[in-house]
């Protein structure tokens, strides 16, 4: 029998403690695992059980929240063989929808019971770890204020967005990249494992989890008459047709600005430093997909 442990993150705004307990107790197949629940109480917390319960001989570890709290359990989890399941709880969700991970818990739940597991690369900015999606900019500043805001999911998400846009000035950025110098003055730049930006919009629409490489989206700023063109391009995956974009896939990048700015980290605002490398770390993460 394999030991499951489940690290919910109570503050996802999605889950009530005892109805995610319930409905992950009565769907778990406990033939094949004996389980139990942690929770976390502070930021990083959910990196730490999962390093507790990897010591305790753990064989499935289950994130159960959003982007932030599947990439504090990946960092526990990296270079190791012990899988990383997913119960979607996040506003974007941008790794359970490139995966095809069910949102509902009881479906999310059942793709854990068939045991079905892959390898995945990570991506490393700086010296840290994403799974998903990492980016420099215009979406660093937004998950800045968007950490800040009480209410959680989409609505809240745009309302940051269009306060924001108006006043946002493109930054100016030196790439070194597939052994060319590209300058650039940038709206933002991310950095995709995944294709997904969450909320099932894509960013890059050819990334993929398992290729070796990050695709590397470069984003001007365009007229607000223009957002809703590429609000739409980004809602069908085409977001590479508009003028605005340029998309390059490397495993290794350097990058360089004249101030630290704020990032964004699978969706978690961090502050970068003036430079810093962005590369794969391929077949990295063991992760239970449908």
């Amino acid at each position: 029998m394999k030991k499951i442990v489940f690290i919910v993150n109570p503050k996802s705004g999605v889950f009530r403690k005892d109805s995610i307990h319930d409905v992950i107790e009565s769907t778990l197949d406990k033939n094949q695992f004996s389980y139990q629940f942690a929770f976390t109480e502070y930021a990083g917390h959910a990196t730490e059980l999962c390093k507790k319960h990897i010591d305790e001989n753990a064989d499935v570890i289950v994130a159960v929240g959003g982007d932030g709290t599947i990439n504090e359990v990946a960092r526990g989890l990296v270079q190791t063989d012990v899988a990383l399941g997913i119960i979607p709880g996040g506003s974007g969700n941008g790794l359970a929808h490139h995966l095809k991970i069910p949102l509902g818990v009881k479906r999310a739940v059942e793709v854990i019971n068939r045991q079905k597991s892959i390898k995945i690369d990570t991506g490393i900015l700086h010296d840290q770890l994403f799974v998903s999606i990492a980016g420099i900019g215009f979406d660093g500043w937004v998950a800045k204020k968007f950490s800040d805001e009480s209410f959680r999911g989409f609505v809240a998400y745009l309302k940051v967005v269009a306060e924001e846009y108006p006043g946002y000035k493109p930054k100016k950025y030196k790439i070194r990249i597939n052994d060319k110098l590209v300058k650039v003055r940038a709206l933002f730049i991310t950095f995709a494992n995944s294709d997904q930006f969450g909320f099932q919009t894509a960013i890059a629409p050819g990334a993929r989890v398992d290729d070796g490489f990050i695709d590397v989206t470069i984003a001007r700023k365009p007229p607000l008459i223009e957002i809703p063109i590429l609000a739409g391009l980004l809602y069908w995956h085409k977001i590479d047709k508009s003028k605005y974009v340029q998309i390059y896939k490397t495993d290794y990048l350097e990058i360089s600005t004249r101030k630290k700015r704020w990032a964004n980290l699978d969706g978690e605002p961090i502050i970068t430093p003036k430079k810093f490398v962005v590369k794969v770390n391929p077949q990295s993460l063991r992760i239970i997909v449908p």
